[in-house]
């Protein structure tokens, strides 16, 4: 397995010689569009036809998962499926009174693909409002609330059992710093009565690099205690750069690896799973506070956007990401993406600080490259 960069005259044909690989082998791992145009910068995937990797007994073990909503096209849901050992169905809430409230959508038919393809089908928990933001108000309302709570939970339990579900992920975002302690103890909660009928349950982590990190996403997540009280937990090591934001790398490895140094401080390092995006943003320029909005896009569409405006793509060593600028209709953009550089290098941290997991946000496009690397680095566990 190896990773090239394209340069100046390339071309497929040349590229597929140079590396003594079929052509149609490099098109379809990189899933390159006729007429195969290539841009500067470019990272391919360099697959060979018996790749020189560990024997699978020799790998590492990964706890590979990721987030997909309940309209995800069925075509890329089950071309991802083989490489992941658990799905995560995003998202069912809840009320004040601890009801649950089901997806807008059918999701039974992504429980019932998972299962067909020996992966868990997991349900997502999220505080998320009728506007479609985080509340911490209905946060605090349920964990501070032990009969909202057992009816909550008492709906969960029932509702993954009818459906399907093999496990539960919780994923509380900005909860109240006065809430830190009883939020963890409702996951643990949770996880009591989860743990009897076979049901693991994560939490979802905002990306902290110290106990007393200021700010509101950030003061009612503790590390320790959460670590304690979940079955695993993910990092949601993303949004550095984010659409309302100023131009910038989605996940920076430098800011990445600040994270994963704080974490296994606090939480055993084989209960963390890396946090990956799997998309980009493109930001019109110049950018303004307040009024600049990226747009979201993923890896494959950044680069045709590169090559059908003959932008050179270039990558940031420190953040380990790509780039590129472009103009159109008069506006300059900036791009920041993901490409096989930028999650190799990602996946590298999680061989080298022992982490047992990789979870993407999210996985409504589908990227082979990315998933070939996993495959060839990693054991995926399978239920």
């Amino acid at each position: 397995m190896e990773i090239y960069v394209v340069k100046q005259k390339d071309n497929v044909d040349q590229i597929a010689r140079d590396f003594h690989i079929p052509v149609e082998r490099l098109i379809r791992d990189n899933q390159l569009e006729y007429p195969y145009r290539l841009a500067v910068g470019q990272a391919l995937l360099i697959m060979g036809d018996n790749p020189a990797g560990e024997k699978e007994g020799e790998k590492e073990r990964l706890y590979a998962f990721g987030y997909a909503y309940p309209f995800i096209n069925g075509e890329t849901l089950n071309n991802t499926l083989p490489y992941l050992s658990s799905l995560y169905v995003f998202s069912y809430g809840f009320t004040e009174t601890g009801n649950l409230v089901f997806p807008t959508g059918d999701d039974s038919w992504m429980v019932e693909n998972a299962r067909a393809a020996g992966v868990r089908p997991v349900l997502t928990l999220t505080p998320l409002g009728a506007d479609g933001r985080f509340n911490n108000n209905l946060v605090s309302v349920l964990v501070n609330n032990l009969d909202i709570q057992q009816r909550l939970i008492w709906e969960l339990g029932h509702t993954m059992l009818d459906k399907g579900f093999g496990g539960l992920d919780i994923d509380f975002e900005y909860v109240l710093a006065e809430d830190r302690v009883s939020f963890a103890q409702f996951v643990g909660r949770v996880r009591a009565v989860m743990n009897v009928f076979g049901y693991p349950v994560t939490v979802a982590l905002a990306p902290k690099t110290s106990a007393d990190q200021k700010g509101l996403l950030y003061e009612g997540i503790d590390y320790r205690l959460l670590g304690e009280a979940a079955n695993r937990v993910m990092l949601m090591t993303y949004e550095w750069g984010y659409s309302q934001g100023p131009p910038m790398a989605v996940a920076p490895l430098n800011m990445v690896r600040r994270v994963v140094d704080y974490a296994v401080t606090e939480i055993a390092p084989e209960k963390i799973s890396l946090g990956i995006p799997n998309y980009g943003y493109d930001w019109p320029l110049p950018y303004e506070r307040g009024v600049t909005r990226a747009k979201t896009i993923h890896s494959l569409e950044a680069v045709q956007i590169a090559i059908d405006h003959g932008s050179d793509i270039y990558f940031d060593a420190k953040a380990a990401s790509p780039y590129f600028y472009y103009w159109q209709y008069g506006i300059r953009h900036e791009v920041w993406f993901e490409d096989v550089r930028s999650i190799r290098a990602k996946f590298g941290l999680i061989k080298e600080y022992g982490l047992s997991g990789a979870g993407y946000w999210q996985l409504m496009n589908f990227f082979k490259a990315n998933w070939l690397m996993l495959e060839e680095l990693f054991q995926v566990e399978r239920e």
